[in-house]
């Protein structure tokens, strides 16, 4: 069995045909018959039921039209990846960013990569992580960003960093007897309301799984998934919640929210870059992966992104 013969075999069950078949292979129909009886004296099956309306696949043919597309695909796939290779990387790349890392990361990505990769189009889609996870399992997107891989480590992933989260109020709705900003021990969560992602949300699974050890519940007054609308409840007042500094950056720097750390115990999550191994590399995913690493850098050490290297001393 050769990529010949597969190419062949597809032509004929899509057309349902050997006459269209061999018209849109070129080949003379005689020839592409003998191509098809090979294959089917190689595998000891009937691929193809004959009569004379034309052609139908039997079972056996089914299973062999899914696998040979998938062959010339990846084939087809390796080809162009190869021809890149030598060349200025070009083509599309999808990254899947979850919303609060989307906030300080995508324009700046965007615009590296638009600056140095002319020929690359980026596709940054912000999306819970949930729908992340589903697009690099299907193969959707060629990079994505992700805290939990607790049930994706079938993936190539490389953690980044590690954020810790902090608490965010209304300046001029600081709810405990400290002053503005000062770290909020887990146990005084309980005082206040909070609004918070619901229970499926990637931030409010690590949220729960970090406080469940301590015993407090928490006051949980709403719950919301858009992080514009957290946000805003959270600036006129009404309510407080949990973030990552990143995902609130706009906000703080603007007056309209203050930030303090959570301690005893601190509520820390790990950021993972991830790629499906099953998911061809192109050139131009790799330059990607490349220039991300290198604007993430950058905004830690501007401190544009408030999160530290997991294996340095912070992290202890």
């Amino acid at each position: 069995m050769d990529i010949r013969q597969l190419r062949y075999f597809v032509a004929i069950a899509e057309e349902g045909s050997l006459s269209a078949a061999a018209q849109r292979v070129n080949v003379a129909q005689p020839s592409l018959s003998q191509h098809v009886i090979a294959l089917e004296r190689e595998l000891d099956v009937t691929l193809l039921d004959r009569s004379p309306r034309g052609v139908t696949l039997t079972q056996s043919g089914e299973v062999l039209l899914s696998h040979a597309h998938e062959v010339i695909a990846a084939l087809d796939r390796a080809r162009d990846a190869v021809r890149q290779s030598g060349s200025e990387p070009q083509g599309a790349v999808s990254f899947g960013l979850p919303s609060s890392i989307a906030m300080v990361l995508s324009v700046p990505l965007a615009e590296t990569v638009r600056l140095e990769l002319p020929k690359v189009k980026l596709r940054a889609i912000d999306a819970m992580s949930g729908f992340i996870k589903d697009w690099l399992d299907g193969q959707t997107v060629d990079l994505g960003i992700l805290y939990d891989i607790g049930t994706v480590r079938h993936l190539n992933h490389r953690q980044l960093m590690t954020e810790e989260l902090h608490f965010f109020s209304a300046p001029d709705a600081w709810p405990f007897e400290s002053s503005p900003g000062s770290p909020v021990p887990v146990s005084e969560l309980p005082q206040v309301e909070l609004v918070l992602p619901s229970p499926q949300h990637g931030l409010r699974v690590m949220i729960d799984r970090s406080i469940k050890p301590t015993g407090v519940s928490l006051n949980i007054a709403t719950e919301m998934d858009g992080l514009g609308h957290i946000k805003t409840m959270v600036a006129r007042g009404s309510g407080y919640t949990i973030l990552a500094p990143a995902a609130a950056i706009d906000y703080v720097e603007r007056g309209e929210l203050i930030m303090a750390p959570i301690v005893e115990p601190r509520l820390v999550r790990p950021v993972y870059l991830v790629r499906n191994p099953a998911k061809p590399v192109t050139r131009a995913s790799q330059e990607v992966e490349r220039i991300t690493l290198e604007v993430i850098r950058d905004l830690l050490a501007r401190g544009i992104w408030q999160a530290f290297d997991p294996k340095s001393d912070a992290a202890e």
